[in-house]
């Protein structure tokens, strides 16, 4: 799927010599998806794992070598790689290589567009939990982040040797992640602090049953990344999802909806903007029951009460402090959709609001599209059509932009 940020980027992405090579070529593809011109180039050790028909394959463009630097275009190819390059990622990059980095250090193909590039790096290591942690391996990562390059894991897991420990390369999806998070570093939202919720809220009943909705998290999820993608600092708040964390979030997990509400509040104190997507359940239980309630004892009578109203609690205290600057509210609706929008809309004081209706068949929770209505404080109304959550996400977050701007 083409992602608004990578159109127009040309990525390099140089593969050494490691058993994680083959990981590169699903990033390559991945890149390629996003809407990426990807130029791989593969180290004389890379190419004792891989091969460039690999590349080429899943980018459509021509992979490069070291046997390439000594042909007809040696004496420029290096420049021309390097020359309007968005971002170089080094994906594995062995204890080898980030040394050569690190000291500038041009004796392969790799290495010298690496030198002439003027673009961020971003480096992906990979190798045995010995080497990752020597002091010299340490030491040249420390360099490279000091020149301002991005390290994208290691993780501890399971080694080529047998061993286990740090060194393990990052999946594709999460160096991904990185990738986002430094091409989007000088964005529109660049400095702003964001707060976005996601998800839904348990409610219990019992030790074992809850009160909660079918809502799955992916349009927060979603806006968090558009956010991110502008250069903001996202918080996410979310309520019991299995979606992972977009790099760069600092997320909190919650389970109801007085621990959001308290999540809420501690994180708006110096936000720009609160995006209140999650879908926080209206009632609980009034009394709880402390041990499991069994169906022998009867069908029982649950009596419910009315959760924390965040958005009007956000409201008072956006009336004290000044933050969060902007609100963003989501309501999801079974019928009246504009006319119960228009009143939240009014009601909670909020600049924008997004509805949808959750009756509809082919969009809402759970499903990877959405149809939605956007309605503003100066009562426009804009019907979206049937669009992925991911696009949705960047017509809201253009909002945004343009209402903190």
């Amino acid at each position: 799927m083409t992602i608004n940020l990578f159109k127009g980027t040309r990525i390099i992405v140089g593969v050494s010599g490691s058993i994680a090579a083959y990981k590169a070529a699903d990033l390559a593809s991945r890149l390629t998806q996003a809407g990426a011109d990807v130029d791989a180039i593969l180290t004389e050790s890379a190419l004792k794992f891989v091969t460039p028909l690999t590349f080429q394959s899943v980018t459509g463009r021509r992979a490069y070598t070291d046997a390439d630097l000594w042909g007809a275009e040696a004496h420029v190819l290096h420049v021309g790689l390097a020359r309007g390059a968005s971002l170089v990622v080094v994906a594995p990059a062995t204890a080898n290589t980030i040394a050569r980095l690190a000291h500038g250090q041009a004796d392969n193909l790799l290495t010298i567009v690496a030198l002439a590039a003027e673009c961020p790096l971003v480096a992906a290591p990979a190798m045995d939990a010995g080497m990752f942690s020597h002091p010299a391996t340490q030491e040249n990562l420390e360099i490279l982040q000091r020149r301002g390059a991005r390290i994208a894991g290691p993780v501890s897991g399971h080694l080529a040797s047998g061993l286990e420990g740090p060194g393990r390369m990052i999946e594709p999806a999460e160096i991904l992640g990185f990738i986002r998070l430094t091409l989007g570093r000088n964005g529109g939202l660049a400095d702003r602090s964001v707060v976005v919720t996601a998800g839904g809220t348990h409610e219990a009943i019992d030790p074992v049953r809850v009160i909660a909705n079918r809502s799955s998290g992916k349009q927060g999820f979603a806006l968090a990344q558009a956010a991110l993608d502008r250069g903001a600092q996202v918080t996410l708040i979310s309520g019991p999802v299995s979606l992972p964390t977009p790099v760069g979030a600092v997320r909190v997990d919650v389970t109801t909806a007085s621990e959001m509400a308290a999540a809420v509040h501690a994180a708006i104190g110096e936000a720009d903007a609160l995006l209140m997507a999650a879908a926080v359940a209206d009632f609980r239980s009034a009394q709880a029951a402390g041990k499991k309630i069994h169906r022998s004892a009867g069908t029982p009578s649950i009596t419910l009460e009315p959760t924390e109203d965040i958005l009007e609690a956000v409201i008072e205290q956006r009336a004290r402090t000044g933050h969060p600057r902007v609100v963003v509210g989501f309501a999801a609706e079974s019928h009246d959709l504009v006319e119960s929008a228009r009143a939240k809309l009014r009601s909670k004081g909020l600049a924008l609001i997004v509805a949808n209706d959750i009756l509809s068949q082919d969009s809402g929770f759970a499903r990877d599209d959405n149809r939605v209505t956007l309605l503003d404080s100066d009562d426009t109304v804009q019907e979206l059509p049937l669009m992925s959550k991911t696009d949705v996400a960047e017509v809201v977050i253009d909002r945004l932009e343009r209402m903190l701007a």
